[in-house]
């Protein structure tokens, strides 16, 4: 799991993916037939499969949910801007890292108002916007105005941990599928097709970077590769799981943004079956992956995501089981080498 710590501790708000994308970079390059970054900044990673003229793209977002800078206020107060979908109820007390063009500073992230100690039970009950966080970076107001601007980005901040079977960290969501997507490109030996691995950019803001790189590789079948919630926690009835830990890969039926291929559903379902890949079956019924924009881009293809099931979503604690995360890659692998149908 040491590159799976490695993409999740860097930083990549929307917009921003640049430190994620060199890394993955790094790792990839001895491995493909060509790559390229496109104007947007999704990078671009080929193998080919001599005599075949049929594409898949596999699609990896590279980009965390985050902010940006806003204001400034005269004490040195910087207030901020989401990017990406937030339940604030999960941002009291966090560390962040503002990046700024001399370098990154760390500060603390918390709503405006009294502490508990002082708070009223009206106050206690409240949960802030986004807009009502501020970050501390301990510094004179003046200095502040020196080294942040508007417009730097700010990521959370959180280290990768081991907790009993499972990993957990910030960004999982979607360093994962960057894992995923690295592996395959090492691995793939005999591919049947062209396969092209994106790893695209601002996917938490509206899918834009798979957008414009499904009109560069014209895939004829596009697969995401995404987590999705696995809500197997105390709380929550049985059948509004979604996905359990540690039951496999997520074959997606359906989410708000997308029905999968009917064909690429049932090929999914039979290659784990032959290979003896854990998998189950997911209904997402809010959220969308990149499949959604590339199902629906120039002329359209034929859409599916394979998801790793993680719990506490759009959290600094999101957490997985490398088992379902292996078991991802293998079934994607296996679909790439597999005869076309």
């Amino acid at each position: 799991m040491k590159l799976l710590q490695q993409l999740c501790e860097l930083q990549g708000v929307p917009g921003r993916e640049e430190e994620v994308r060199d890394f993955i970079l790094e790792q990839v390059k001895d491995h493909v037939d060509s790559y390229e970054i496109d104007p947007m900044g999704n990078l671009i990673c080929k193998r080919l499969c001599e005599g075949s003229d049929r594409w898949v793209m596999v699609a990896c977002h590279m980009d965390e949910i985050g902010f940006y800078v806003r204001y400034i206020d005269k004490k040195g107060y910087v207030r901020v801007q989401a990017a990406g979908g937030f339940d604030t109820r999960n941002l009291f007390a966090r560390r962040v890292t503002i990046n700024t063009r001399s370098g990154k500073i760390v500060g603390t992230m918390n709503p405006g108002g009294p502490p508990i100690h002082i708070a009223t039970p009206e106050d206690r009950k409240k949960v802030p916007e986004v807009k009502e966080f501020y970050i501390d970076l301990g510094l004179p107001a003046e200095e502040v105005k020196k080294k942040v601007r508007v417009g730097d980005p700010v990521a959370l901040n959180q280290d990768f941990v081991e907790i009993g079977q499972y990993v957990s960290c910030k960004s999982m969501d979607n360093r994962t599928a960057c894992w995923t997507g690295i592996n395959l490109l090492k691995e793939l030996t005999q591919p049947t097709q062209n396969i092209a691995v994106v790893f695209t950019v601002q996917e938490e803001v509206g899918l834009r970077g798979a957008v414009t790189s499904a009109f560069t590789v014209d895939a004829d079948v596009s697969i995401a590769i995404d987590v999705t919630l696995a809500c197997d926690t105390p709380g929550i009835d049985e059948e509004d799981y979604i996905s359990e830990l540690g039951k496999g890969t997520a074959i997606k039926v359906f989410d708000s943004s997308m029905i999968s291929d009917h064909g690429l559903r049932e090929q999914m379902i039979e290659l784990a079956e032959k290979n003896n890949i854990p998998h189950q079956l997911e209904l997402l019924p809010r959220g969308g992956t990149d499949a959604g924009a590339l199902q629906r881009s120039r002329g359209g293809s034929k859409a599916i995501t394979l998801s790793i099931p993680t719990r506490y979503i759009h959290t600094i604690t999101e957490t997985i089981h490398p088992d379902d995360l292996r078991a991802t890659l293998s079934l994607l692998k296996a679909y790439c080498e597999a005869p076309v149908q």
